[in-house]
């Protein structure tokens, strides 16, 4: 079967909104089975997702796609520095301003909770949550690890152009029937993935991203979040 036949969306004659579907069906997951994902799906995925628009066709980005022993090399590190220096990791970029800013204060609080009782790990529970956060560098189990770099001379600019080639890379992911998350975290780990993968100094980690097949049987899996309205977010003007 090629790779056409195994996409899952209909062809834009019979759906003319099947891409809509696409993002509405895409869900941060984390916890996923150990079903492979062929390299030609995520070189077919990549290959779809440079078409992302960027300021004046710059493509800022850059990305070290791992499989198999490279890629268990790399978590087995990963997870060994953040145990052993989880209080002394400081990311490349601010994830947030500190302090969050209201109302999205009130909002990152909402979904933390969230998580965590989905998780079943209590905000005061810090073994737990640490051991949640090393899941992280697990990839949450997914067979496919993304690390996505950017010449750092570009920021912060590029990031705009970063974020929509990021959601292209998703949402190809979702319209061949896998599920994805990105992962801001992986930048607390930029000294290891310098060496290991052998970036630049002159690049900056931006993310990293897991691709793979969702366990669905998981309750983080299936979060129930608030996504605002147009008229939430939206100021029309017609005078």
């Amino acid at each position: 079967m090629t790779l056409e036949l195994q996409r899952q969306a209909p062809k834009d004659s019979e759906n003319p909104f099947y891409i809509d579907e696409i993002i509405r069906g895409r869900r941060a997951k984390r916890g996923f089975t150990d079903k492979p994902v062929p390299i030609e799906v995520v070189k077919d995925i990549l290959s779809i997702a440079r078409f992302t628009p960027s300021s004046s066709n710059t493509q800022p980005w850059k990305c070290y796609v791992l499989t198999g022993k490279a890629r268990e090399r790399l978590v087995e590190a990963a997870v060994k520095n953040f145990n052993d220096n989880h209080d002394k990791l400081v990311p490349e970029y601010p994830f947030f301003p500190d302090p969050i800013p209201e109302p999205h204060a009130s909002w990152f609080t909402k979904f933390r909770g969230q998580l965590g009782d989905a998780q079943g790990v209590e905000r005061s529970d810090k073994e737990g949550r640490r051991r949640d956060v090393a899941r992280q560098f697990k990839f949450f189990g997914a067979p496919v690890g993304l690390i996505f770099t950017m010449d750092r001379r570009l920021v912060p600019a590029s990031f705009i152009c970063y974020g929509g080639f990021l959601q292209t890379v998703m949402l190809a992911a979702k319209g061949r029937g896998l599920d994805t998350l990105a992962q801001q975290i992986w930048s607390l780990q930029y000294p290891l993935l310098r060496k290991e993968l052998g970036i630049p100094e002159s690049d900056m980690v931006v993310c990293g991203m897991c691709i793979g097949y969702a366990d669905n049987g998981l309750p983080e899996n299936d979060m129930a979040l608030d996504k605002f309205g147009p008229e939430k977010f939206a100021t029309f003007l017609d005078a």
